[in-house]
C-alpha cells in the first residue's frame, strides 16, 4: 500500500523504482541451468558488470563473456539512483594523494570528467535512448553557512584538477535569471561537467549493446560463492572462467565473508506526476541541469525528467541493522515523510502535486569512503565498487580500467590511485548501526540549526561527525 503523505497523493511505494517501471526493460533472460565455462564471468548485472562486459567484448570479440544477475538487469542501484552523471570523485582526494601523490588525484579527476563524456558518446553510438541532457549541475546555498561551503568547494576543486571554466559561482541576478526555480538561493556553484540520464534506460540499453556483441546474460541467477576462477550459484551450478569479475556493489554483503566490506547505505527517492506548463512556470524551471537545492550536509539530489517530473532523493533512513536492505524498493514511512518535508520546503508552490512513485535503493560505502578497482592475475579475481554515490560516471571508468587490467595493459587509467587499493572493513554491529544512524542524525540537526541561525559558520558538530566517519 502507498504510504500517506501530507498534501500529496502517493500512487506507488516500492516496485523497484519509477525508472525501472518507466524503462520497460524487455523480456527476462533465462537463468543459468547447467554448469558452463567462460573466458570471463561477471557477477552483477548493473553498470559495473555491464560496462566491463561491454568493453571486454569490444576488445576481445572471440572471448565468451557471461553475466550473472540475481534478479534482473538494473535491479540494484543502477536502476534506482538519481540519474546524475556527476563530476564527483568516488572517494577522498586526501586518501588517494597519501598513497600516490597529488598529481595522480588530478589525473583521476580528469578521467572522471572523461567518463561523463564517454557515457554520453556510447549512448549516441549504440542508439541508447536514455533521456540524456548535458546542461550541467548546480548546487544552491540557501543559508550563509551553505554559501561559505560552496565558496570553499570551488577553491578546493580548483586545487584538484578543475579549470576555471569547470566551476562557476553564480549569485544575484545571474542566479535568478538562469535558475529562476531556485527562489531563496543566495549563491550557486554551477559546473558544466555533469549530465542528466534516465538510469534504467541507460542500463537496459547497455545490456542490449552487450547482447549485440555476443555477451551471454543470465538473470534470476543468484551467485552464492566466488572463488578463484569459479563462481557457484544457488542451484549448485558453476561457471569456471579465467577471470571472475565482482560488480555487486552494495549487494556484496550477501556473499560469504563480505558482510563488512562495503556498507549498504540506503537512499530514498520520489518522483512527482508530470508537471503542467503552469506548474513548471510557478517554479520557473525551464532548464535540464541536475541540482541540489540545499548545499546541506543531508544531501538532496534533484532532476527534471524528460516528461517534466521532478525527481528528488536524499534524506531518510540511512542504514538497516546488520547491513539489511529494502524489500524491492519499498520506502519506510519515516523516509517518505522526510522526502515530503524536503520537497515542500524546496518547492512550496507545488504543495498539491501528486507523488507518482517513491522508492529506496542502496549504494556501497567503503569504510574510508574511497572506491576500489582491482584484478589479480594469479586468482583471476577482479572487483570494482564502493563508489560512494558517484557510480554513474565512476562505473564507466571502472569498467574500462578492469578491461585494461584483465588484458594486462599498462595504461594511464591502470595507474590511477584506486587501482589495487585495499579495502578496510567496517566495524561489527552494533558499532556500525550506531555510528551511521548517529552521524546522519547529527547532519540533519545541523542543517536545521543552520536554517534557523543564519550563521556563516559550519557547526562543529558536523565537523566532528565528518572526522569520526572518515567522510572528509
Amino acid at each position: 500500500m502507498p504510504t500517506p503523505t501530507a498534501g500529496h497523493a502517493l500512487r506507488c511505494n516500492g516496485d523497484v523504482s519509477f525508472w525501472y517501471r518507466d524503462a520497460g526493460l524487455g523480456p527476462v533472460h533465462p537463468p543459468l541451468t547447467s554448469s558452463t565455462t567462460a573466458d570471463v564471468v561477471v557477477v552483477g548485472g548493473g553498470y559495473t558488470g555491464l560496462w566491463t562486459a561491454y568493453y571486454l567484448a569490444r576488445a576481445k570479440p572471440e572471448w565468451r563473456i557471461v553475466v550473472l544477475e540475481a534478479e534482473t538487469v538494473g535491479y540494484g542501484a543502477s536502476g534506482r539512483n538519481g540519474g546524475w552523471l556527476s563530476y564527483g570523485m568516488p572517494g577522498l582526494n586526501r586518501m588517494y594523494a597519501a598513497s600516490h601523490g597529488k598529481q595522480s588525484v588530478i589525473d583521476f579527476q580528469r578521467q572522471i570528467f572523461g567518463a561523463i563524456d564517454e557515457v554520453v558518446a556510447v549512448t549516441r553510438a549504440e542508439g541508447i535512448e536514455a533521456d540524456v541532457a548535458t546542461q550541467g549541475e548546480i548546487a544552491i546555498a540557501t543559508t550563509p553557512a551553505q554559501a561559505a561551503r560552496l565558496r570553499e568547494e570551488q577553491e578546493y576543486c580548483l586545487a584538484w584538477g578543475f579549470e576555471d571554466e569547470d566551476l562557476e559561482l553564480v549569485s544575484g541576478d545571474a542566479l535568478t535569471d538562469r535558475f529562476a526555480h531556485l527562489a531563496g538561493g543566495t549563491v550557486g556553484l554551477w559546473s558544466r561537467r555533469a549530465a542528466r540520464v534516465q538510469p534504467a534506460k541507460l542500463v537496459s540499453g547497455l545490456r542490449d549493446a552487450c547482447l549485440r556483441l555476443g555477451v551471454v546474460v543470465h538473470e534470476h541467477t543468484r551467485v552464492t560463492d566466488i572463488a578463484p576462477h569459479r563462481v557457484t550459484t544457488g542451484t549448485g551450478d558453476t561457471v569456471d572462467a579465467r577471470w571472475v569479475v565482482r560488480g555487486t556493489e552494495a549487494f556484496t554483503a550477501d556473499l560469504p565473508g563480505q558482510r563488512r566490506t562495503w556498507l549498504p547505505k540506503l537512499s530514498s527517492v520520489l518522483a512527482t506526476e508530470p508537471l503542467s506548463r503552469a506548474q513548471l512556470e510557478s517554479v520557473g524551471w525551464a532548464d535540464n541541469a541536475v541540482l541540489t537545492r540545499d548545499a546541506a550536509h543531508s544531501f538532496s539530489y534533484i532532476q527534471k525528467t524528460a516528461d517534466d517530473r521532478i525527481v528528488l532523493g536524499g534524506p531518510g533512513t540511512p542504514y538497516y541493522w546488520g547491513s539489511g536492505r529494502d524489500r524491492h524498493g519499498e520506502t519506510p514511512v519515516a523516509s517518505v515523510e522526510a522526502l515530503t518535508a524536503s520537497f515542500d520546503r524546496l518547492f512550496p508552490a507545488l504543495a498539491d502535486v501528486a507523488f507518482d512513485h517513491t522508492w529506496t535503493g542502496v549504494l556501497g560505502i567503503p569504510r574510508d569512503w574511497s572506491a576500489t578497482v582491482d584484478a589479480d592475475p594469479a586468482t583471476g579475481l577482479a572487483v570494482a565498487g564502493g563508489y560512494v554515490g558517484d557510480g554513474l560516471s565512476a562505473s564507466n571508468l571502472a569498467g574500462r580500467t578492469l578491461r585494461d587490467l584483465i588484458l594486462g595493459e599498462d595504461t594511464a587509467i591502470t595507474r590511477l590511485p584506486w587501482v589495487g587499493k585495499k579495502v578496510r572493513p567496517w566495524e561489527p554491529e552494533p558499532a556500525r548501526w550506531l555510528g551511521v544512524r548517529g552521524m546522519y542524525r547529527v547532519y540533519s540537526a545541523v542543517d536545521a540549526l543552520e536554517r534557523r541561525s543564519q550563521s556563516p559558520e559550519t557547526s562543529r558538530l558536523a565537523t566532528l561527525a565528518n572526522r569520526i566517519s572518515g567522510r572528509y
